[in-house]
């Protein structure tokens, strides 16, 4: 019998994972926050990254194995989001859904994130999706099925990560055309970031380089308006073909999106509480009498993560005024909701948490008196005194 013998490590791809791109993560996350002050180190931290990729893909014709060693998906990629032209894995490699009907969607939801909703393609190609996906459902297929549930919860990911960098962004952002296409201004406004005159202009002639030689205004071509409605469509379609916990799961992560999306827009608001409420729908039907418990605990969690991370956001966001985004009813339908999950959680500790968060920020907002859980607060108070007097017996 052979004896065994470990493969061993290609040298250069372990270099590269293992000292190039920490490397470069850690010299773009050390610039991180000076990016959001001053337009050179915007400019400087984007020309790592783009040489980086460009360095990725010419390597690869030489090297094949960089793009096979350690095959975690490429867990180092989510540090490269709001960069340049890639922003996902299928940016680098292909898509990992090995079928050419997997790779038709995945192309086509693709350039649907990526083109302004004023392009004339932009509902050509939103309805080809459409279609592709609804005649992968009609045959009646588990694995078409699938095909539509993988290729829409990358989708879904790709345009959270976008939304996320768009809101943050989007303090020192304008808004135009379209669904209002958001674009940086060249840095040359007053006090954005409240520099002096000499940095100004140096950002100002930088942000005009960054424009005209990189590029960058097609990137930012897709607005957080149009993100946010997109990943609302994306979510239902998710729902329909049965996978829209995982629409829920992601957006019940997206923690730090709803604390910036605070002080953004407030016509951006009011997509985001469209989208927040279906979702919240959607997490209310997860879960039945066949899950097993480790299922239902793990769907809790979920549901606990979720109220936590957006009633400060409902509490405290606008749903309009000429226009509401809501009505009465709907109003009242997600209070409901909102009151069922809070139902499902442990009594003694999780109930606690999530309507004190929210009777700290529905007490503190003096401009919106929605949603009001007072009767589900009621009852907390109720059962919690019953609990107490049974203790005590």
């Amino acid at each position: 019998m052979t004896e065994y013998q470990p493969t061993p490590t290609p040298l250069a791809p372990f270099i590269i994972h293992n000292f190039i791109i920490p490397l470069i993560i850690y010299t773009n996350k050390s610039l991180k926050h000076l990016t959001r002050k001053f337009k050179l180190f915007e400019i400087i931290s984007y020309t790592i990254v783009t040489s980086f990729l460009f360095f990725l893909k010419i390597i690869r014709s030489f090297i094949p194995s960089v793009f096979n060693y350690n095959s975690d998906r490429y867990h180092w990629i989510p540090f490269l989001k709001g960069y340049g032209q890639c922003t996902d894995v299928g940016d680098i490699g292909s898509f990992e859904g090995d079928t050419c009907i997997a790779r038709a969607l995945y192309q086509l939801l693709a350039i649907h994130n990526e083109i302004p909703v004023s392009s004339r393609k932009y509902e050509v190609v939103r309805s080809y999706a459409e279609k592709l996906m609804d005649e992968n459902l009609g045959v009646s297929c588990e694995p078409l099925r699938q095909v539509n549930a993988t290729v829409l919860s990358g989708a879904f990911a790709r345009a959270l990560r976008q939304l996320e960098v768009a809101v943050a962004e989007g303090d020192c952002g304008e808004v135009d055309s379209g669904v209002d296409v958001v674009e940086k201004s060249g840095g040359g406004g007053g006090g954005c970031f409240g520099l002096s005159r000499v940095v100004r202009t140096a950002g100002y002639f930088g942000g005009a380089a960054w424009t005209r030689f990189v590029k960058r205004k097609s990137r930012l071509g897709v607005s957080a308006e149009k993100l946010a409605a997109e990943l609302l469509w994306l979510a239902q379609k998710l729902s329909a073909c049965g996978s829209g916990d995982e629409a829920v799961r992601q957006w019940a992560s997206a923690s730090n999106l709803a604390s910036v999306s605070l002080t953004t827009q407030l016509r951006l608001q009011g997509s985001l509480v469209k989208l927040s409420v279906y979702l919240f729908k959607q997490a209310a039907s997860m879960g039945g009498k066949d899950d097993d418990e480790g299922t239902m605990e793990e769907l809790r969690k979920i549901k606990m993560k979720m109220l936590m991370s957006w009633i400060p956001f409902l509490c405290r966001s606008s749903i309009g005024t000429d226009a509401p985004v809501l009505s009465f009813n709907e109003k009242a339908e997600l209070e409901n909701v909102l009151g069922e999950l809070i139902g499902s959680l442990k009594h003694e500790d999780e109930q606690e948490k999530v309507l004190s968060l929210w009777l700290h920020h529905f007490t503190h907002c003096s401009s919106s008196d929605w949603p009001n859980l007072h009767l589900y607060y009621d009852h907390w108070c109720i059962i919690s005194r019953k609990l107490l007097i049974l203790d005590s017996k």
